[in-house]
């Protein structure tokens, strides 16, 4: 008797369904000495905190409580800004069920230099104004905080380790009159080479990781009397090359296992803040999108579903 088509199906499911409970990079791996599961929290772990990463690295708005462009040559900006999300941070060891306790839980913040530089004034109303946007990310090195890892050959200015941003804003209102000002910008944004967690140090897990990050904004925003308000949404692509690294059960050796990642997600955001001409004393909220990444791990106090709440601020110089 040949089998209904129904029946294959569920057939086929219950088979694949242990198969796709494993991360690709670790099925040659025994369970016996908790190998595999070590190789599946070290790549569960770089996969659930890349985005979040990317995130503190682009924050929502390109250029701190703006909504349209500089307005032509001889306009520029400068802004010191942080950018900072409430993190879990996990126990770097790991026993054999696939779970990881939660170590602790954090503000990371971290410091970004951004400027922008009027290129073109654009036609009536500010339509097809241009700027041409920069930022450079301030990663504290190894002499400034001990549990992570930085790129020695990356560039550093004394403690901290730079990160290099560009990108271009266009403008489509300048906010004259009763209408907003409304402008699109894109920015690409990398990172140096960064690890974390130390197996001669007694962790099981450890991970370096690259990171670029892709972000498209939209902002819409209002200089109402000496305050100002924003509100954008976008969407963020990170990528980067990452190796995870994972204590050998049997002979306490690492091994590495690397992977590529990309990943996307979409941001919305809102600023608001004191204008004194000059100087702007800024303020940001903002919320990135989760995703069910099937990790096979997990750690404890983090779901990668529920997203990300970010928060910025900072001090805005410009002419």
């Amino acid at each position: 008797m040949r089998p209904s088509r129904t029946a294959l199906a569920v057939l086929l499911s219950l088979l694949a369904a242990p198969l796709a409970a494993q991360n690709p990079e670790c099925s040659g791996l025994s369970s016996a000495q908790n190998d595999r599961q070590r190789c599946d929290a070290a790549v569960d772990l770089t996969r659930a905190y890349h985005p979040i990463a990317g995130l503190l690295v682009s924050g929502g708005n390109p250029l701190l409580g703006s909504q349209s462009t500089m307005g032509g040559l001889g306009h520029f900006a400068i802004s010191l800004r942080a950018n900072a999300a409430n993190v879990v941070i996990p126990e770097l060891n790991v026993d054999g069920s696939n779970n990881v306790a939660e170590s602790d839980r954090l503000l990371a913040p971290v410091p970004v230099l951004e400027g922008a530089v009027g290129l073109f004034k654009g036609l009536r109303g500010g339509l097809l104004s241009l700027d041409f946007l920069a930022s450079a990310q301030l990663v504290p090195n190894e002499k400034a905080v001990d549990e992570i890892r930085v790129d020695p050959d990356a560039p550093r200015i004394g403690p901290v380790s730079l990160g290099i941003g560009y990108g271009a804003r266009l403008g489509l209102l300048n906010g004259d009159g009763a209408l907003p000002g409304l402008s699109v910008s894109v920015m690409r944004r990398s990172v140096p080479r960064i690890g974390f967690g130390e197996l001669a140090a007694g962790d099981d897990l450890a991970a370096d990781l690259d990171l670029q990050a892709t972000s498209l904004r939209v902002v819409a925003g209002k200089r109402l009397a000496v305050l100002t308000v924003a509100a954008g949404a976008g969407w963020s692509r990170y990528t980067g090359n990452v190796s995870a690294t994972f204590r050998n059960g049997a002979t306490g050796v690492p091994q590495t296992v690397t992977l590529h990642l990309d990943q996307s997600r979409t941001v919305i955001f809102a600023d608001a803040g004191l204008d004194l001409k000059v100087l702007k004393i800024v303020g940001e909220i903002g919320h990135q999108s989760g995703r069910d990444q099937h990790l096979i791990t997990n750690f404890q106090g983090f779901d990668d579903t529920k997203g990300t709440t970010f928060y910025s601020a900072g001090l805005r110089f410009g002419f």
